[in-house]
């Protein structure tokens, strides 16, 4: 029996270099989900928001049959798709993330601009497949793998490898710019920040520091101490970028 897949947009990224086409044959002997036969191609379930089988659309849990035409698009963010029936579970509103260990800036990068953003570098795979799948977190990996997880049901691929480029790809991919909150989130435990009177946090700002400042914001959670020294217009930049993001063009991975 045999079946014809075709995937579309960026979802033809996971097929290689040699199948740009998006058009794969799938043959098989006993009919099973339509969702092992997108991961057996390479293309994680969490990067998948609507299937089409024969024109109709169909959930993860549709066996694939002998003839089956079967278009597979990612998700659709910018587009409303309010009539067709999404495989994924509702979408979260309230955007939060767990990022893999690999990706330890960008979890700062996403603090930065005023994300929740859960990160570990000791995490194991199981660790956060829980945590995304108990805290309805978006997680982000380059771990083709760890996203075929069952009980992973909102995750993203990140392509890029620079840090800076990678905020901006999942901004521009989930459409976070109106959500941003810039500077509210401790950089280091991703508690919330607070103002702070100059006063009580005296002890833990240099001389030279309260010399020039007086505006001083602590971390409910850590206690850490910020204020808009030497490297405030460096993470500004950042953040700047990400406020531009949807409206740039993210440039090309290191290979």
């Amino acid at each position: 029996m045999r079946a014809e897949l075709r995937f579309y947009a960026e979802l033809k990224d996971f097929l290689g270099a040699s199948n740009r086409s998006g058009l794969v044959v799938h043959t098989f002997d006993v009919p099973g989900s339509v969702k092992d036969a997108i991961e057996s191609r390479g293309v994680p379930h969490t990067e998948v928001d609507v299937i089409l089988a024969n024109g109709e659309p169909v959930d993860f849990t549709y066996h694939v049959r002998d003839g089956d035409r079967i278009a597979v698009y990612p998700v659709f963010e910018a587009f409303d798709v309010s009539d067709v029936v999404r495989v994924r579970p509702r979408p979260l509103r309230d955007v939060r993330f767990v990022v893999d260990g690999h990706l330890g800036k960008l979890a700062r990068h996403l603090r930065l601009i005023g994300f929740d953003t859960k990160w570990a570098g000791s995490w194991s795979d199981r660790d956060l497949v829980e945590i995304s799948s108990s805290e309805n977190r978006i997680l982000l990996t380059r771990d083709v793998g760890l996203l075929k997880h069952r009980a992973v049901t909102h995750g993203c691929y990140v392509r890029a490898t620079n840090p800076r480029d990678q905020l901006i790809e999942i901004v521009r991919r989930l459409h976070l710019t109106d959500r941003m909150a810039p500077f509210t989130r401790c950089l280091e435990c991703n508690g919330l920040l607070e103002s702070a009177d100059p006063a009580d946090v005296a002890s833990m700002v240099p001389p030279a520091s309260r010399a020039h400042y007086d505006e001083y914001r602590t971390c409910a959670t850590c206690e850490r101490v910020y204020w808009k020294g030497s490297h405030y217009r460096r993470l500004n930049e950042i953040v700047e970028e990400a406020r531009r993001a949807e409206k740039t063009q993210i440039r090309p991975c290191a290979r």
